[in-house]
């Protein structure tokens, strides 16, 4: 699907202006077990002007028809774009966790690594690191997020392809 870029976006953006919109569709994840499992995930990235994009992402469990039914998670967060083509993200979840990521824009291809993790004394998550990749393929935004926590190492977490809403 073709979009276009608005010409009154903040030129510092121009980097990242393909992932401005909404997405959507289906992804798998490994549970701790190592099991397979699948979910409907959207995706929306914002701007208002500045020289950052807003994120929000969330999950949910789907019902056999591949339905949503209940939400699994969320994340949201703010994707700063440097001059140089460098990239800092901070993404927080509702469960007590912060990372801050560092990582290039090269084209159509994002790759994020995180920088620091902070966990409130009663977070749910017990993540270490993680490790993104997000890209613009046939038009559709894939993305992969490798993860770490205390109990293992970085390892495959979820991936999607997802389509422009």
């Amino acid at each position: 699907m073709a979009f276009e870029i608005d010409a009154r976006i903040n030129p510092e953006l121009m980097g990242l202006a393909w992932m401005i919109g909404h997405w959507e569709g289906t992804g798998n994840g490994l549970n701790l077990g190592g099991e397979d499992h699948q979910f409907s995930v959207t995706v929306d990235f914002t701007e208002n002007g500045g020289n950052y994009l807003h994120y929000i992402m969330q999950i949910f469990e789907t019902d056999d028809d591949g339905r949503p039914t209940e939400s699994l998670g969320m994340e949201t967060g703010f994707w700063r774009p440097k001059a140089d083509g460098g990239l800092e993200v901070v993404i927080v979840h509702p469960e007590g966790v912060a990372e801050v990521y560092v990582g290039k824009i090269e084209g159509a291809k994002i790759e994020l690594t995180t920088d620091v993790v902070a966990r409130t004394v009663t977070a749910d998550m017990s993540v270490t690191g993680g490790h993104r990749l997000y890209g613009n393929v046939e038009s559709d935004l894939m993305f992969a997020y490798d993860r770490g926590t205390t109990e293992h190492d970085l390892a495959p977490y979820i991936w999607a392809r997802l389509t422009r809403g």
